[in-house]
């Protein structure tokens, strides 16, 4: 594990270099779905802090687990309307919110005592049926209804594009993201996070200005089976 980790940050330090930016510039999310608590303990042994979970049940036990350890949880699969209250009490950011009621529900569930919770709109670059996120079109008036929403911070976009081989390709898509989040600043909404880039593109996405990348085979290995 510790020589996974090395690996990964000299590429992802690599990557950041490459754009003109530091590598502290880019936060290594590990996609921990299906991986054990162990596992989380270990590399944050390694320095690991950002913790991202797809499965509520699972992440909840896991944190347990894990509590006390100087951890940060990212919520970042796709979140159900049903499942926004565990979601707002006990994590620091959510990345894929693509609907205002879901908004809505984390602003009002967000505890008065905790800090506001960061999130993130899902963008769906390729109007791609099987994947979250609203379109380019509707992002403008939705990013307005979320920065008026009190105990959440919008922080900025996260996109799942489609898979392409090519790395011209791949930042084809993560070129498109940066200038939505452009063009949204230009207009006031002082966003500052990219998240975008997993294990088989993160460099792309780093190359065209990725803030985060969450990264789950190239960290932990071949996925398990999902846990019980």
């Amino acid at each position: 594990m510790p020589e996974r980790v090395r690996r990964l940050r000299e590429r992802i330090a690599a990557a950041a270099v490459r754009s003109g930016r530091s590598a502290e510039s880019v936060t290594l999310l590990a996609a921990a779905k299906s991986q054990p608590a162990e596992l989380i303990r270990a590399i944050a042994g390694e320095g690991v802090r950002d913790i991202g979970e797809s499965y509520l049940g699972e992440a909840l036990g896991k944190l347990a687990a894990l509590e006390g350890l100087p951890l940060t949880w990212h919520f970042i699969g796709r979140l159900q309307a049903n499942k926004t209250r565990p979601v707002a009490e006990h994590f620091a950011w959510v990345h894929g919110v693509d609907r205002l009621r879901i908004a809505e529900r984390l602003s009002a569930q967000r505890p008065f005592h905790a800090p506001a919770l960061n999130v993130c709109i899902q963008v769906n670059l390729a109007a791609e049926a099987t994947k979250g996120g609203v379109s380019p079109a509707e992002l403008p008036v939705l990013a307005g209804q979320l920065a008026a929403l009190p105990r959440l911070k919008l922080r900025g976009l996260m996109c799942i594009p489609p898979e392409e081989a090519d790395p011209a390709g791949q930042r084809r898509w993560f070129a498109q993201l940066r200038r939505l989040q452009e063009a949204l600043n230009a207009g006031g909404a002082g966003l500052d996070t990219l998240s975008m880039g997993m294990s088989a593109d993160f460099e792309s996405a780093i190359l065209e200005g990725a803030t985060v990348v969450r990264i789950g085979t190239a960290l932990f290995g071949p996925r398990p089976a999902k846990l019980g």
